[in-house]
């Protein structure tokens, strides 16, 4: 038996074979058994016990050191978080006077942007003006020339009446506009 290998349910087997098959002491429910055949089973059951045991086994030893890392990587963890606290709470002054200073700048720039808008609106008022009094300027130099051209074609006129008073004058027949025309047309048909 010394060179066969056991399984682990097969020790186990084996193990209550040996039990039952015990003799009993007289007078007694105690059992003499084989110590020496006992402990080989119980050597084949160690030997051949399933690596899944063994690992939890190994890792319930484990367990108190990990637990134990942990718990002090926590304390670190505890340690520096008050540390940055500490640190935080005095940055707070520094961050309070950089955001007094932002809302300074923009208000700043606020007031430099409404400077600039209105100083725009008022240049364009001036341009628009300027332009309107150029143009109402041009207009009125244009009415005046077109007076004095329709005045100088009124004066030819005469001068030509006078030289050839059987001619026709051209201001006894003047063409209707097309527009007075078609004005006409449609009063005409509308009745």
């Amino acid at each position: 038996m010394a060179n066969e290998k056991l399984t682990l349910e097969e020790a186990f087997e084996r193990m209550e074979e040996l039990l039952d098959k015990a003799r009993t002491t007289p007078f007694s429910s105690k059992k003499i058994i084989d110590s020496e055949l006992m402990r080989q089973y119980l050597d084949e059951a160690r030997i051949n016990m399933p690596a899944e045991i063994k690992q939890a086994q190994d890792t319930q030893r484990d367990r108190q050191a990990i637990l134990a890392q942990a718990s002090k990587e926590a304390d670190d963890i505890i340690r520096k978080a008050k540390e940055e606290a500490k640190r935080l709470v005095a940055q707070e002054a520094v961050i309070q006077q950089a955001a007094d200073y932002a809302k300074q700048i923009i208000a700043e720039a606020d007031k430099q942007a409404a400077d600039i808008i209105a100083q725009a609106k008022a240049k364009d008022k001036a341009i628009k003006d300027a332009l309107s009094e150029n143009l109402n300027k041009s207009l009125t130099e244009a009415v005046n020339i077109l007076k004095k051209s329709l005045n100088d074609v009124e004066t030819t006129r005469a001068a030509v009446a006078k030289i050839n008073p059987d001619a026709p004058s051209g201001a006894e027949k003047k063409e209707e506009p097309a527009e007075d025309k078609k004005d006409k047309q449609d009063k005409k048909y509308s009745k």
